[in-house]
Parts: C-alpha cells; structure tokens; sequence
C-alpha cells in the first residue's frame, strides 16, 4: 500500500507493535496508546520527512502526519502489522489508565464538548454573517445594511434562525453527547436536554426581569413551591442530569427484566431525571453557573489589562495539557449567561501568535524539510488548526512558542481593556473576526496586528541569530 514503508518505519519508532496497546487517528495525528512511552525514539520520527512532529498528552503519543495523509498512513499501518483499527474511544480508555483524575475529568469534559464543537463552530460563523448584516456602523454610519437595504432584511432573519438553534437548543446538544459519554441512551440525552428549553418555562434569558418583578412561575408539588424555568444557554444544569440520567439507565438496565426495558427502563429514568432537576439539581447549578459568570466578569472589569495578560499568557500552555477544554464550557456558559464572551478572542489571537512564530521559522531557516512544515502548519494556525505549528515547529525549538505566548499576552492585555467581545465560538483564528462584536473590530484588528508582528520579530531574530 501507499505509505507502507512510513508506517513500518513509525512503528518501529514507537517501540515495535507489542508496544502499541491501541492506535488510531484524527484530522492531523495517529494517536497512540502505549505501553511503555520510554521505548520510543523520538529522534528517529522526527527525522522522517512524513512526520510533522511529536508530542505526548493525555496519556496519548500522538504523531502529527497531516489532514488527509494520516489517514492512508493509518490504513497503511493496520494492513502492515495486522493490527486491528482501535476506536478514538478504545485508546481513550487505554491512554486513560494513565491518568490522574483531574486528567480524567478534563478528558470527560474534552470527549463531551468536542464532538459538537462542528455545530457551534458552524453557527458561530454564521452569526458573523448575520452581525455584518444587521449591526449599524459597519457598512452606514447610523444605520445597518439590511436598514438601508430592506430587501436583506428577510435573508438576515433567517441567517440568525439558522445560526442561533445550536445555542438555543445548546442543552439538546450536550444532552446527547455526555449521556452517550456516560454510556446512556444518546437519544434519552437530546430529550433531558430539550426538557430543560422547553417553551411553556420561563426562558432563561428572562429570568432577571422576572425576578425583579416577582413573577416567576412555579410549579406546587405537594406545598413544596419548584421555579418553572428553562435553562437556555446553561452548560451545567444539563451536565449533571446527563449523568445522573445515564447511570439510572444503566441501574435499571441491570435490574429489569430484558422484555420491560422499554416499559421500564427510559419512562423511570427521565421522569425521575426531570423531576430532580427542576427541583434540585437546575437550581443549584443554575446558581453555581450564574457564580462562575459574575466573578469572571467582575475579575475582568476590575482587572482587565492583568486578567487578558494571564490568560493570554497561559492559553497555549493549557494546550499542551488539554486543559483548555474546561474553557469551552466556560465560553459557553458566559454566551448564555451575557450574550457574549471575552475569553474566546483571546484563543483566536492565541492560535494567530503560533501561526505567526512558525512563519518566522519558514523564513529564517536553511532546511527545506522544516521550511515547508513552517509554512504549512503556520498557514493551519491561523486557520485555526495550531496542533502542526505548535508541536511539530514551536515546542521544538522552544522559541518560537515563547515568542508566540509574549505575543498573545500582550494582544490579550490591549482587547481585554478595549471590552472586545464575541457574540460566538467560532473558527479560532484569521476568520475569528466574523465573531467578534462589530463595535471591537478595530481593537481586535489591532490585537491580530499585535499577534501578527511580535512572535514573528522575535522569533526570526532569534532563528537567524541561531543559524549565524
């Protein structure tokens, strides 16, 4: 096959096929589960003109090949050696033996969010799409487009139906992706979730008002007085029914008869799921939630210019580690709480600075191997994709990378101070302005300026120093 002799070379690498516990592969990389990380050589992977770089996370090696070669290079792999293709979730749970368990619930959190990641991506862009249409100051002074231009009018509307479901239906979502990662019914998870949005509660978004005005809803069980809201936008609420539903399932299933299950098993589980979300667990996340907000927004207007200096300096860090996956919750959360986010434009600048460190690297360099990976994977950060340029260039030569986060903290500092926020999540690079608030566009087109120029300047005086 194509590749066959790479994927023999690579497995030779990592320590031979009886040290691969597990093998898979994703856009860029083949991830491995090994048994014992200390038999590989490194430098022998790095010297193949197939391999972008290597690194280790999570209990994982991962090897970075590229979108669209891993994947012969996998299949290659497999005919090979006679190995079996591994599921990303059996070398999850093989790398996963590794763990701590704060490793482990970051890996919860990452194998919840991740795979709906696509959806709000996709609607956060189309929110973009729909800010340039309807926000005034962009194309008029005074006035919006579709203002002017009545004939858009009914285009934008629908644009931001079409944008706004994910996030409106966000509870759905991750309703189906935790429970399936609990090992319940993905379906029952989409229903827990779609309960908490439905339409005869009191919308979330309105709940301020109502309380201001004493006019929240209630359910009367028994004397016991129970709020009749929603929980639109809310992460945590549908987090913990998730898993509260998904172990009932499976306590009933191993309890009940097989030929009752569907009699049984779904209607006890959901209806008991519901019942104490309403009256327990909705309440005290939806508190624990509101918390989380206020002290972020109040850290970041007390402290803005320290807060985006920290957290642009510790963004491509938590990278390595996979931490910055809790952060997608907290994006989340701060969207449906406010309507918006501060942390998220940090990200974009943050993977905008690596992009910008690799192409300083492609330019200041004599090898033509790391010259055509600089570029490439540079090119991929800013698009969004920071895995190649971050492992397979910056962390390499160490440099590069410290350039990258100097960069990204100070562009952090400047548009936390200028209040630039995002409306959504969106592609977290160069595209990232279609998500910001356009009222932030030219603070934002700054900080990208800042991200732009520092690590490259940087970096390239340091690498032609080095290569002199």
């Amino acid at each position: 096959m194509e590749y066959s002799k790479e994927a023999r070379d690579i497995v030779e690498a990592v320590g031979g096929k009886e040290n691969i516990a597990a093998v898979t592969h994703c856009v860029t990389r083949l991830r491995f589960a090994l048994n014992d990380e200390g038999k590989v050589d490194t430098k022998a992977l790095e010297d193949m003109k197939i391999v972008k770089g290597v690194f280790s996370a999570n209990g994982q090696f991962q090897v970075v090949i590229g979108q669209g070669t891993v994947d012969k290079v996998h299949a290659a792999m497999t005919q090979e050696t006679g190995m079996a293709g591994a599921t990303k979730e059996q070398v999850k749970d093989a790398a996963a033996k590794k763990q701590n368990p704060l490793q482990r619930a970051i890996k919860t959190l990452a194998d919840i969010f991740i795979p709906i990641l696509p959806a709000i991506v996709t609607a956060g862009l189309l929110m973009g799409i729909n800010n340039i249409l309807a926000n005034k100051g962009i194309f008029y002074e005074t006035q919006s487009l579709i203002e002017v231009h009545q004939q858009w009018a009914g285009i934008a509307d629908m644009i931001n139906i079409i944008a706004n479901t994910a996030f409106v239906f966000l509870p759905a979502l991750i309703g189906w992706s935790a429970v399936k990662r609990f090992g319940g019914n993905e379906l029952l998870g989409i229903v827990i979730g779609l309960i908490l949005v439905h339409p005869d509660l009191l919308n979330a978004w309105g709940y301020g008002e109502a309380l201001a005005n004493d006019s929240i809803p209630t359910w009367n069980l028994f004397g016991l007085e129970v709020n009749k809201i929603g929980y639109q936008g809310q992460v945590l609420p549908v987090l913990f029914a998730s898993w509260i539903l998904a172990k009932m399932e499976l306590f009933l299933k191993k309890r009940v008869m097989d030929s009752l299950h569907l009699l049984v098993v779904a209607p006890i589980a959901l209806l008991v799921t519901g019942v104490l979300t309403f009256i327990l667990i909705g309440p005290i996340t939806f508190t624990i939630g509101n918390f989380i907000t206020d002290s972020l927004v109040a850290i970041f207007d007390s402290y803005a210019i320290l807060g985006g200096l920290v957290y642009g300096a510790i963004y491509a860090p938590l990278v390595i580690t996979g931490m910055h996956h809790t952060f997608l919750a907290v994006d989340l959360q701060l969207i449906g709480s406010t309507g918006f986010t501060f942390l998220w434009p940090i990200l974009a600048l943050s993977n905008i600075a690596q992009g910008s460190a690799a192409f300083a690297m492609m330019l200041a360099t004599k090898d033509e191997k790391l010259r055509g990976l600089s570029g490439t994977s540079g090119l991929s950060a800013w698009l969004g994709i920071t895995e190649p340029a971050m492992f397979g260039v910056n962390l390499r030569f160490r440099y590069p990378f410290i350039a990258a986060v100097i960069g990204s903290s100070i562009a952090a500092a400047f548009i936390t101070m200028q209040k630039v926020q995002a409306t959504s999540i969106g592609v977290g690079g160069v595209p990232g302005i279609l998500s910001i608030v356009p009222s932030g566009w030219v603070a934002f087109g700054i900080g990208m300026a800042v991200v732009i120029v520092v690590p490259f300047v940087i970096t390239f005086l340091i690498a032609k120093r080095n290569r002199d």
